[in-house]
């Protein structure tokens, strides 16, 4: 289930998005007992969204994890990914990857601003719309999702069980 907060330790963007469509890993590293450490940056531009999927696909099969874990990764990237681009306004996204023998963790940081519906949702009138339902598929894909948001920006972190 989502849990929404406003703590300004969201943090602001890094600023280390390299030339427009290049994704920068940051850190590969390994810290506090967790066995696996990415940071990635990309301009927050749909072609991002089919390049997050990809890179889930390779960690998810580089750590050997199950079909049901690299389904969960890549639709999670899809639809959070999807959100910073269609609804932050941010220029860039920063995503984290940390994984360990219990948990795969995913997390996506813009710089933008969080726009609030500007109704409340309407279940039957929603119900065939396009669009709306990611973070709905995110939680029926993670064990916990947590929204952070701040006055720089937004971090979503959700986690997979292995």
């Amino acid at each position: 289930m989502s849990n929404v907060t406003d703590p300004s330790a969201a943090g602001a963007c890094l600023g280390t998005a390299g030339p427009a469509g290049s994704a920068r890993p940051h850190a590969q590293v390994s810290p506090r007992n967790r066995g696996f450490l990415v940071v990635v940056a990309l301009p927050a531009t749909p072609r991002a969204v089919p390049r997050l999927r990809r890179l889930a696909r390779e960690v998810a099969r580089g750590h050997r994890l199950s079909e049901a874990a690299e389904e969960a990764l890549t639709v999670i990237v899809s639809e959070l990914g999807t959100n910073v681009v269609l609804h932050s306004g941010s220029t860039e996204m920063q995503v984290m990857f940390e994984i360990d023998a219990t948990c795969l963790t995913v997390g996506v940081r813009d710089c933008g601003h969080w726009r609030q519906r500007p109704a409340p949702r309407c279940e039957s009138a929603d119900m065939d719309a396009a669009f709306g339902r990611g973070l709905a598929l995110v939680d029926a894909y993670s064990v916990e999702t947590t929204v952070l948001r701040s006055a720089e920006g937004t971090l979503v972190r959700s986690v997979i069980a292995l």
